[in-house]
């Protein structure tokens, strides 16, 4: 078999808020899923501060490490927004007033609401192509294989399903999931005799408690179909010799106490 296509991303997060826990990222979750469905494996993500240094420092490992980076947060008009700033610093480049982005925001707000404040979103690292803004105007951007988007989830969505189209894609990961109500210490020698067979495949093992039992899911991921199948298959006979019934996917979540009320 050849050996899978892999083209990898990291994310970074930038911003106090995330780290204060005054705000719930949602852009994470959003991106290593719209990635893994184009043929992208999401394999690092950092939460950094707004601190110039640890931007500039994350940016140049995570770029060095992985085909593509995309950052979230830190463009907007305000004196914390710092991430063009540090993305410049760390591809040694100006950070430069760039024209296409004060006409973009010059048509948008108008010549006489076309602030200081609102022309700091202007500013992108010399050389960098323009990620477009359909919800705000105000653009992101892309240096090397560094992809600058918006911390608002809704605009930093948009942004993403107008550049996916430039990316290079590798073999899509496709996965199975089997639950069932079985301790993982009880599994956990036949699991792994499963992962030893099938080294081509990530299998992971989730616990949960529901309906008053302890069990847990069990996660085939991987490039070849044939080969999540017979492992799955595998996996189900598994469990089936530990007197347990293998559930597909995840199990039912166990009804609400005032819907258990009603049925009584």
């Amino acid at each position: 078999m050849p050996e899978p296509a892999i083209v990898t991303a990291s994310v970074l997060v930038i911003g106090n808020e995330i780290l204060s826990g005054r705000t719930k990222d949602a852009n994470l979750n959003y991106l290593a899923t719209e990635l893994n469905a184009i043929g992208i494996r999401l394999t690092e993500a950092r939460v950094v501060a707004d601190v110039p240094e640890a931007i500039i420092k994350a940016v140049n490992e995570l770029r060095a490490a992985h085909d593509y980076v995309f950052t979230t947060g830190g463009i907007g008009p305000t004196h914390d927004d710092i991430t063009a700033e540090c993305v410049a610093r760390a591809f040694g480049v100006r950070l430069i007033k760039d024209p296409r982005a004060v006409k973009l925001l010059t048509d948008h707000y108008g010549e006489a609401n076309l602030t200081e404040a609102r022309l700091r979103m202007a500013h992108l690292p010399e050389g960098a192509a323009i990620v477009d803004n359909p919800i705000s105007t105000a653009p992101g951007f892309q240096i090397g294989n560094v992809f600058v988007l918006a911390g608002v989830p809704a605009i930093c969505r948009a942004m993403f399903d107008g550049l996916k189209g430039r990316l290079k894609v590798g073999d899509k990961m496709l996965s199975a999931t089997v639950s069932a109500f079985v301790g993982e210490g009880v599994i956990a020698k036949g699991l792994g005799a499963l992962q030893d067979r099938y080294r081509q495949l990530e299998i992971g093992s989730y616990p949960f408690f529901r309906q008053g039992r302890f069990g847990a899911s069990f996660v085939l991921r991987g490039t070849d179909a044939a080969a999540i199948r017979a492992a799955a298959e595998e996996l189900r006979g598994v469990i089936r010799g530990l007197g347990a019934e293998p559930i597909e996917g995840e199990p039912p979540e166990p009804a609400p106490a005032d819907a258990l009320a009603k049925l009584t």
